[in-house]
């Protein structure tokens, strides 16, 4: 009857419930939209973004960075505005505005001074080993100064998105100065039929772990799923302590206080309803993930074999969510206090635990810190899961946690009722 009668409150207020199941399924669908690069670049240039080339080298670097940009699946490289070749003042200006992500500003004279550097190293390597004729007249080397590639970059960018557009950049000026020696060396030593081998010597090889000799390969799907199953599960947490709230304000805790029942059998009525609708809220999303998702561009969730794992890992991350919702609508007297305290507990609770963040990108003080959220060991059971085909007794550390935070989560909401009646 306990169960029930949590039942019939939420039916009083399906604009919540809807609530409760929709917007989840809302918000997975819309990060996981946003955090997918393939679907976001296989569509095409319009896709592409958007970067300005001010090329004042008119040589063999700036072509070969024209070339290899074009040629990118990820950048569309513009010249001209309004048929006029881009100035340094001008792109600095449109990216600065934030018109545009990045401007990339090549000197003059970069690839002649580049090979000319290269010609004077190579020409003191080939003395000193005595391939030159020692009655030839040396020349006083050029003064070649050192080139800088500017790069503008629109201030709201990323760390992340400066970083790899830097390496790339400079991945592609080494290429060409590695191949510009080679052929120096060719030109030095008369040899006209040598051929050097230019491809690099060593390559990186991912090697990732397979189920039935199948890749794991790692998507935002499976990355996005756990994590935002977890927020909407903890979301619970707000129309839980409503609910209790309300009760006490509207004096229908006391007339089931007058009833030969004990406290914890009306707990526990809440704990199975609660624990009913997280499970519903997990195989929605999970549903959505494989069924929905191909229709839109994205990978569908693989859970080959993973469904009843996660199932229990669903189960005890909705049992600390609920512990917590019980324990704020004990103490909070007010639908006022509840719900804003709620809604930013569980926003904290997710930055923290890595649902945003990656837990290995945060500083050292918040890793260890985020060892302490119950949204950080349902992830990682998760991740355990899907990504790293764990087994339950690999779970059960975490599992464990889950549940000791329900338990003393719940304790604490009995003592301090039963403390608040005594007095």
């Amino acid at each position: 009857m306990s169960v029930y009668k949590e039942f019939l409150l939420l039916k009083r207020d399906m604009g919540g419930v809807v609530t409760l199941f929709l917007m989840p399924l809302v918000l997975i669908i819309a990060v996981t939209l946003i955090q997918d690069q393939d679907s976001t670049y296989k569509k095409g240039n319009n896709a592409k973004i958007q970067i300005l080339l001010v090329d004042y080298d008119k040589g063999n670097v700036s072509k070969t960075i024209f070339d290899n940009l074009k040629k990118s699946n990820v950048f569309s490289v513009v010249t001209t505005i309004d048929n006029t070749p881009i100035t340094e003042a001008v792109a600095k200006e449109a990216v600065f505005k934030g018109k545009y992500q990045l401007a990339i500003v090549i000197p003059s004279h970069l690839s002649t001074d580049l090979q000319a550097k290269i010609d004077q190293n190579v020409q003191k390597i080939v003395s000193s080993l005595g391939f030159v004729d020692s009655l030839t007249t040396k020349s006083n080397p050029k003064l070649v100064n050192q080139k800088e590639v500017k790069l503008y970059f629109d201030p709201a960018v990323q760390l992340s998105f400066k970083s790899s557009v830097m390496n790339g950049i400079d991945k592609m000026i080494s290429q060409i100065e590695t191949k510009s020696i080679y052929t120096t060396f060719q030109e030095q030593l008369g040899e006209d039929d040598t051929k050097f081998e230019q491809k690099s010597f060593i390559t990186f090889k991912e090697i990732v772990p397979k189920i039935n000799n199948k890749d794991i390969t790692p998507n935002s799907v499976q990355h996005n799923v756990p994590a935002w199953t977890l927020f909407a599960i903890f979301f619970i947490v707000i129309p839980l302590s409503i609910n209790m709230v309300k009760e006490k304000t509207q004096g229908t805790f006391i007339r089931l206080r007058t009833n030969p029942v004990s406290n914890r059998i009306v707990l526990a009525g809440k704990t199975v309803m609660y624990l009913i609708i997280c499970l519903i809220q997990f195989y929605m999303m999970v549903a959505v993930a494989i069924f929905l998702f191909p229709h839109l561009g994205l990978p569908a969730l693989n859970i080959e074999g993973h469904i009843i794992l996660m199932s229990v890992v669903a189960l005890f991350s909705g049992l600390a969510a609920i512990g917590f919702g019980i324990l704020l609508g004990t103490i909070a007297k007010t639908q006022e206090q509840s719900a804003p305290f709620g809604a930013t507990a569980v926003l904290i609770l997710a930055a923290i635990g890595g649902v945003w963040v990656p837990v290995f990108a945060m500083p050292k003080i918040m890793q260890i810190i985020a060892q302490s959220s119950p949204m950080n060991w349902g992830l990682e059971a998760f991740y355990d899961v899907l990504l790293r085909n764990a087994t339950f007794w690999d779970l059960v550390p975490e599992l464990f946690l889950l549940f000791l935070f329900f338990v003393v989560t719940t304790t604490l909401a009995l003592l301090y009722d039963k403390k608040k009646r005594a007095v």
